[in-house]
């Protein structure tokens, strides 16, 4: 017996698959195996009933494949009765920071966060002293708006620090994940690697979504891989002074396949994993 997926559904055509994950799910079905789709707008809403609507129950142990979820909507599908070989609680601790950060913390940025959205920012980054720094919340940043709602030049600027983290907040909104993350500023050299783990084993290393075309090398021997959930990423980038860095640890369900890599890499490994 193999392990079946769920992808999410086309907006438009909900009984075929979402165009991003097409190719996934047409190696899984050309290899003979299970899919179902699940509408993840439904899912969002807290309409778990409607989004699992086609989900036969007889599906048998599943991964998801697909757009993120709120930690709280993917137990939602537990609940619904959906066979998820991801368990809920190691899904959150892949896929939100202070779930996974302890283990790292040797190999990742300084960070520090908060669920209270009224903190005192001052006393909340004083352990990170001075310097620049990011600000995120468990799951994203919004690094595509630098100077307005990501990056601190310097956390002894309380004023800078705290219009960063209001704007941050007020632009992520209802999409706000958990509550507010400040990390050490590294500068790393172009590009990320993003590699892809299975039982602690690194199953998949290639580029990172927003570099498809870069094909780093990264050093894997200091990442704490038997720290990680049981299906998990780690994004790495090298630091300035050489040193291989993980950017970030997500759950591999949720975490994107980048336009350069064949899902061939990756599904069988998915496809063949031991169900007990």
């Amino acid at each position: 017996m193999t392990a079946a997926f769920l992808f999410p559904a086309d907006p438009l055509r909900p009984r075929a698959v979402d165009e991003h994950f097409a190719a996934q799910a047409a190696v899984v079905r050309a290899a003979g195996g299970r899919v179902a789709l699940i509408d993840h707008h439904a899912l969002l809403q807290g309409k778990t009933d409607a989004a699992v609507r086609r989900v036969p129950a007889d599906l048998g142990p599943a991964w998801y494949r697909g757009w993120m979820i709120p930690s709280d909507r993917y137990a939602d599908l537990a609940t619904a009765g959906v066979d998820l070989l991801t368990t809920p609680a190691e899904y959150r601790r892949a896929h939100e920071l202070p779930g996974w950060y302890a283990d790292f913390a040797a190999v990742t940025p300084a960070s520090v966060w908060t669920s209270d959205l009224d903190t005192d920012l001052a006393g909340l980054v004083a352990s990170l002293g001075g310097g620049p720094a990011i600000v995120k919340d468990f799951v994203k940043s919004r690094k595509e708006e630098w100077t307005e709602a990501c990056y601190v030049p310097d956390l002894a600027d309380t004023a800078t620090l705290t219009r960063v983290v209001r704007t941050f907040v007020e632009r992520q909104a209802d999409w706000l994940a958990g509550g507010i993350v400040v990390r050490k500023y590294e500068e790393w050299e172009h590009g990320e690697a993003r590699v892809w783990w299975l039982d602690g084993v690194p199953i998949l290393v290639g580029p990172h979504p927003d570099t498809p075309d870069l094909k780093p090398r990264p050093d894997l021997s200091g990442v704490p891989s038997g720290a990680l959930p049981r299906f998990a990423t780690t994004d790495l980038a090298r630091r300035t002074d050489g040193a291989w860095r993980v950017v970030e640890v997500g759950d591999g369900q949720v975490s994107d396949l980048p336009t350069t890599v064949d899902p061939m890499t990756l599904i069988p490994a998915l496809m063949s994993f031991q169900l007990v």
